[in-house]
This record gives structure tokens, sequence and C-alpha cells, in this order.
């Protein structure tokens, strides 16, 4: 799922160099930390939010074959 998000993540941004995700596991839940160069914001977020949740909508469906719960923090530069 880290390679997912990694790839969707550097089709977007400008500056895919900058693209970092970190993995923090707990149990059966899984948390993502998606970091971006800061003018690349706006892209991975988009208008309302709009992007971020389809991105996290993908991680559920990806979660859900292996029995996971996963979320996707973007975080500010």
């Amino acid at each position: 799922m880290k390679d997912l998000i990694e790839y969707i993540a550097k089709s977007l941004v400008e500056h895919p160099e900058e693209v970092s995700v970190q993995e923090f596991r707990r149990g059966d839940r899984v948390t993502f930390e998606l970091r971006v160069a800061k003018e690349d914001m706006g892209r991975v977020i988009g208008k309302g939010g709009r992007v971020a949740n389809a991105i996290r909508a993908l991680l559920r469906v990806a979660a859900e074959r292996e029995g996971m719960h996963v979320t996707l923090d973007v975080i500010e530069p």
C-alpha cells in the first residue's frame, strides 16, 4: 500500500523527488503519513479534499482485502 500511495502522489505533483511516505503499524491498524513539497500540497489535497479522499478510498479497498484498517494523513511541510 505504501508503494500505491507513492505512485499516486508522484503522478500528481511537480516535484516527485520530494514525495515521502512513512508507515506506522499498531495491530491491524496502519497509518500512512504522506509528505510532499509545499507548492504541491494543493495538487495532493485537491479542491475540497477530493483528491486526498479519493486516495483514502483506494487505500480502504486495498486494506479490506488484507483485513486491515488504514488511514492516510497528508502532513504539511
